[in-house]
């Protein structure tokens, strides 16, 4: 499958800024189901790039200069592997790496008794318990845009009942690591017929290694109740949102600010949401 991408993001301040960075998890690498054909970022400065501490393809863009908006753009078209979804046995790190609480993944009580409801399914068949905590996850938390931010932590997500594909991807990643399996939380892009805010975000977990069959890495979306296929783009992977979110930074002055995203995903065959 062949995915054009288009991601705008503007972001506007009341008053002039004297100073900003911004760290760009922006360019989707090469990885077994997905190969990047073309890849673009238009930013209003050079960006120094590298690779941060979980592997992504990370830009520095550092504006000197005082500025009252700041525009990233970013176009490309990913080719993807639309077979059924199948675990990626590829390794960077120690799988036991995302085992690890971060911070917006702390477990609280309830998020430990809802895990723990699983265990026993977890335990008898990775995939399927998996898959069922998935499907419950998505009945106790309703996907509602505006119920959470950038800053709301899995328990208070989970507390309130109310979130999004962020929300969804940290507590289902919490839930997992109370069991036993390794997850990280993924940003990326969806073709999909629903419209979403901005780019959009879901799990993995790392299946193990059954009756002979490798085990390896899958992703779980809560918020469309399916494994990912041939539809996602995979941006940046991190515990939680703080690691792998598309675009971060710290700026000097400029007062209140307003932020625009926009994404457009399009298909072979048709147009899909964002």
């Amino acid at each position: 499958m062949h995915l054009s991408i288009i991601h705008e993001t503007v972001y506007r301040y009341d008053h002039p800024v004297k100073r900003s960075t911004q760290y760009l998890r922006l360019t989707p690498a090469e990885g077994p189901r997905q190969r990047v054909l073309d890849w673009h970022l238009g930013l209003p400065a050079l960006a120094s790039r590298c690779l941060d501490a979980y592997g992504n393809v990370m830009h520095v863009l550092t504006l000197d200069q005082p500025h009252d908006e700041i525009h990233l753009h970013a176009r490309g078209i990913i080719e993807t592997d639309d077979s059924p979804p199948r675990p990626d046995p590829l390794d960077r790190f120690p799988p036991e790496v995302f085992l690890r609480a971060s911070t917006l993944t702390q477990a609280d009580k309830a998020l430990c008794d809802f895990a723990s409801g699983h265990l026993a399914a977890v335990r008898a068949d990775a995939l399927q318990g998996l898959t069922a905590m998935m499907h419950a996850l998505a009945e106790r938390m309703p996907y509602t845009p505006g119920a959470t931010d950038a800053a709301t932590a899995a328990a208070e997500a989970f507390a309130h009942g109310h979130g999004v594909c962020q929300d969804h991807a940290q507590v289902f990643a919490t839930c997992a690591r109370l069991l036993g399996v390794p997850a990280r939380y993924v940003s990326g892009y969806l073709a999909a017929d629903a419209e979403h805010v901005a780019s959009h975000a879901w799990a993995e977990a790392r299946l193990p290694d059954t009756d002979g069959l490798p085990g390896g890495w899958l992703g779980f979306d809560v918020s469309n109740r399916c494994l990912a296929d041939g539809r996602y783009v995979k941006l940046a992977i991190g515990a939680d949102y703080l690691d792998a979110c598309p675009v971060r930074g710290m700026r000097l002055g400029g007062g209140g600010e307003a932020l625009r995203a926009a994404v457009q995903v399009t298909r072979a065959g048709g147009a899909a949401g964002q």
